[in-house]
């Protein structure tokens, strides 16, 4: 069985779901993971912003906007009459539920539950097309399986069993459905996996199942080798590791979660990448295969703060950075990169809400400089380290001032740290410089 997962975009309207209906219409047995239609999540994520802040007026106005949208989408899907009106009843349920949200008081929990509703809907509604296509589907419901633990991290054994549990209990399809992004907790309250979750969540059925392939559906023809919302001349990948996958994925690459490799890489299940807009289009493959070296891509991460910590004791102390390492850890704070010297040390995190006091607590021993609105500019590629061409690479030191360099920490990864101000022309001159559009 190969798992398929389309996402937002894939689903986003009437024309889209008939696009995706015929892709996956082959006649061969598959489960089909979707994500909430373009838009829905940041829509339901207003509206529980509007809870917290106790605006209910203008809450029910968006779920009212929203409610409309989603009947006119159904007339234009569904031309019976009767799945018509089983779907905008199911849809009517999903938004009542809804205004009874704003009048509640407002919990993480209940934003969850909330943002639940988008997966809930697409399914629901996409199950409905393919029964009146005449295509055999049946609904698994997501929140009957897939469970995290209190790490937040996928409760594998928990979900093997509840799976073949649920698909048992199903009527025999062609078509299995499920929703992407949703799952419960260890306290068994709706939670979910982060946003791009939904491609976690095919991974993870994907590994529980042995799938023979996981497919990851959006709209763009694979990996590309840089970011083409801001390089031109980019060009899709077409075949990815693993790690390189994970290394781009977690550095900024858009088109997949961070983890969505992890449950599948241990029993060697491929991963493919494909357009929904372009069926044809060959995609990036990532597998074990790791015969290609060199610089394959190029990745941006965003909103990231450099911390320099500096002391004079820190010269020959053993001991000192696991001082360091433990203020992190106690404020659960995570580390992209690292550098240091013989008196000091330079790291960058992601998530600066803890970031006053963490500086509090590292200046009882040593002075500190932060550097906000940086970028790390991550290139990617099997052992890039030792390959012979990556000495392009520093031919970027003459054009762009770079804060740090992380280099032999990883056979794969190269990163380097500049202004978020510099990360475009970076970007542009990283490309030109490795993919050969300039003579050096």
């Amino acid at each position: 069985m190969k798992v398929l997962k389309f996402g937002g975009t894939s689903v986003g309207s009437t024309e889209n779901i008939k696009n995706v209906k015929s892709i996956i219409n082959d006649g061969e047995q598959k489960l089909v993971v979707l994500s909430a239609m373009s838009g829905t999540t940041n829509t339901l994520v207003a509206i529980a912003k509007d809870i917290e802040y106790k605006e209910p007026n203008k809450s029910i106005d968006t779920i009212n906007k929203l409610h409309e949208h989603y009947f006119n989408v159904v007339d234009g899907l569904l031309t019976n009459q009767s799945l018509n009106k089983k779907t905008k009843d199911y849809i009517t349920s999903v938004f009542t539920f809804l205004v009874e949200c704003t009048y509640k008081d407002y919990s993480k929990i209940l934003e969850n539950a909330i943002l639940a509703q988008g997966e809930l809907l697409s399914t629901y509604m996409f199950n409905c097309f393919l029964e009146q296509e005449g295509v055999s589907s049946a609904l698994l419901p997501a929140l009957d399986f897939m469970r995290i633990d209190k790490f937040k991290d996928p409760d594998l054994v928990s979900i093997k069993k509840d799976i073949v549990t649920v698909i048992n209990n199903a009527p025999k399809s062609e078509i299995y459905i499920t929703q992407g992004f949703i799952c419960l907790d260890e306290n068994g309250d709706i939670s979910n996996l982060q946003r791009g979750g939904s491609d976690y969540s095919a991974t993870i059925i994907g590994a529980v199942l042995k799938a023979e392939e996981v497919q990851i559906w959006t709209d763009i023809d694979g990996m590309h080798n840089n970011d083409p919302r801001y390089v031109e001349n980019t060009r899709p990948i077409s075949n990815l590791s693993f790690d390189e996958a994970a290394e781009l994925a977690y550095f900024g690459a858009k088109i997949l979660h961070p983890q969505t490799v992890t449950p599948v890489r241990e029993d060697h299940i491929p991963v493919r990448l494909k357009n929904t807009m372009n069926p044809s289009a060959y995609g990036t493959l990532i597998s074990s295969d790791t015969s290609e070296n060199g610089i394959k891509a190029i990745a941006a991460k965003d909103n990231i703060t450099a911390i320099k910590i500096k002391s004079g004791r820190m010269l020959q102390a053993h001991g000192f950075l696991k001082k360091v390492f433990e203020i992190f850890e106690v404020y659960e704070t995570s580390i992209d990169m690292i550098t240091t010297s013989e008196v000091a040390v330079s790291l960058t995190i992601d998530d600066d809400k803890n970031l006053n006091k963490i500086i509090t607590e590292l200046e009882k021993f040593a002075s500190i400089e932060v550097d906000k609105d940086q970028s790390i500019i991550c290139l990617v590629g099997h052992s890039i380290v030792n390959h012979e061409d990556t000495y392009k690479m520093f031919q970027i030191l003459q054009d762009v001032k770079i804060r740090m360099i992380s280099y032999g920490g990883s056979n794969n990864n190269i990163s380097l740290l500049v202004r978020s101000k510099d990360k475009i022309n970076t970007l542009r001159k990283l490309n030109d410089y490795l993919f050969e559009l300039v003579t050096l």
